[in-house]
């Protein structure tokens, strides 16, 4: 187990805090927004992560102090997998982690594990990526239309991978890919993706006891650690996967694969990770929560600040081995605003990871919905739900009360500025509908059933495997 810990700059935190805060034997007095806010009641943490790009606000908020400003001393440490990461989050061993978004929903509705988990902070947008072997790349090459200088035209949609799958099936070969958990997004972007492609993915039958998502399947779907993806791939075990940075890159700098589709291309701006904790925690620290939440939101401020200026600090920092552990040139290749597709193919995408801008962190309810109205569609929740049910869901695991909270305690210290979340005075949780999916179905929060039935394939209102 990796750990990494906070170098404090003192060796004790003074316990007299009504008066000062003990630092290298100096009296520095509190600020009235820290006696307002209340000191954190728990002040050593640990926090888990996944190797993904997508970890840097934890990171940043380590490297630059953020935590220790809010008077948190923090231990971070990798995990093996995201179902090790969420038992540690459930059983206390960790204090909070790095999720996938689709884990405290599942796991308040009871698919898996159910515990109670919440998030007061959305950690990013976009930033993965779906990638084919070379194998499957040079069958699907002639499908695909080319620009005037010969290169693939992009967005590239599975129904250039239809014809391969066909072939592969008729030849009684089973079409294997990966992703990284039942619940992830990357999971259900793979999903939306073949179906938009009219290649079915599966569904799952949980009350029946069939949890392999396999059903109905032309392309078989199952589970890789992220940072095992390339080599399970090289290995011929998949033909491709979905998969977050700098996994994706790294099939490109070791000339074995062919990032194909952005999860930018498939859902534009879409929510990815969550930073997740128990609803336990939550009421047993609130001013911890508070805090540990201002500090995240300063990081991801910090990343992109100045059109991204600081990304290629944060590129270093994460390719050290108890972050990230790729080589920097990989993690950059995504990170500071160009994805590389066919080796030589770079082009600018300054949006494929976004930690801050267009209200990022906000944890929005229609967000939490979206990944709901995924898991009815290919049967992890076997039963129709009213749309209220869908509502009260999300209501209970993301958590913006506790956002505004401690984004309005960092504008009242002047640490960030009003305007930096001027679109959330009056925000009510549900962002305008979205019209920027590959298929071009609008996707409404407020109306999950009729998104639901929109779609050519995956269960609909009364379907029941």
């Amino acid at each position: 187990m990796l750990k990494i810990r906070l170098k404090k700059k003192c060796k004790k935190l003074c316990h007299a805090v009504i008066a000062g805060i003990c630092i290298s034997g100096s009296l520095l007095t509190t600020s009235l927004l820290a006696a307002e806010l209340g000191y954190p009641e728990k002040e050593e943490l640990t926090f888990g992560f996944i190797k993904l790009t997508d970890m840097a606000p934890i990171a940043i908020a380590y490297e630059k102090g953020f935590f220790e400003d809010e008077g948190l001393y923090v231990t971070i440490e990798a995990q093996a997998n995201w179902k090790v990461l969420l038992d540690g989050v459930i059983d206390g061993r960790l204090d909070g982690a790095h999720m996938l978004a689709g884990q405290p929903i599942a796991a308040t509705i009871g698919y898996g594990t159910k515990a109670e988990i919440i998030t007061p902070f959305s950690m990013d947008l976009n930033g993965n990526a779906i990638t084919v072997s070379n194998e499957i790349w040079a069958q699907m090459k002639g499908n695909i239309p080319k620009q005037a200088d010969g290169k693939p035209v992009h967005p590239i949609k599975a129904d250039a991978l239809k014809p391969v799958v066909e072939k592969y099936l008729d030849a009684g070969k089973p079409f294997n890919m990966g992703m990284v958990f039942p619940v992830s997004t990357h999971n259900y972007e793979l999903r939306y993706w073949l179906a938009a492609g009219n290649i079915h993915p599966g569904f799952y039958a949980p009350h029946k006891g069939d949890t392999s998502g396999k059903i109905n399947a032309q392309a078989l779907l199952s589970v890789t650690p992220p940072p095992q993806m390339p080599a399970t791939m090289e290995a011929g075990t998949i033909y491709g996967y979905c998969v977050g940075e700098p996994w994706n890159q790294q099939a490109v700098f070791k000339g074995i694969g062919v990032p194909v589709v952005t999860d930018y291309e498939i859902w534009k701006n879409n929510p990815e990770k969550v930073f997740g904790i128990t609803k336990a925690f939550s009421e047993k620290y609130p001013n911890t929560t508070i805090r540990l939440t201002r500090a995240l939101i300063r990081a991801a401020k910090w990343l992109d600040e100045n059109d991204n200026a600081n990304r290629p600090e944060a590129v270093k920092i994460l390719s050290q081995s108890n972050y990230v552990g790729a080589d920097r040139e990989v993690i950059a290749n995504s990170m500071t605003g160009t994805f590389e597709y066919e080796k030589g193919d770079k082009r600018a995408v300054p949006d494929f990871n976004v930690f801050f801008r267009y209200n990022a962190t906000y944890p929005y309810y229609s967000d939490a919905i979206w990944y709901l109205t995924q898991m009815r569609r290919w049967g992890q929740i076997s039963e129709d739900k009213p749309d209220s049910w869908y509502k009260d869901v999300a209501a209970k695991v993301y958590r913006p009360d506790i956002y505004m909270a401690a984004a309005q305690s960092l504008v009242a210290d002047k640490l960030l500025l009003k305007s930096d979340f001027a679109d959330l005075v009056d925000e009510d949780g549900y962002r305008e509908p979205q019209k920027h999916f590959i298929d071009n179905i609008v996707y409404d929060g407020t109306a999950p059933n009729d998104y639901i039935n929109k779609f050519k394939i995956g269960l609909k209102a009364g379907d029941k495997l």
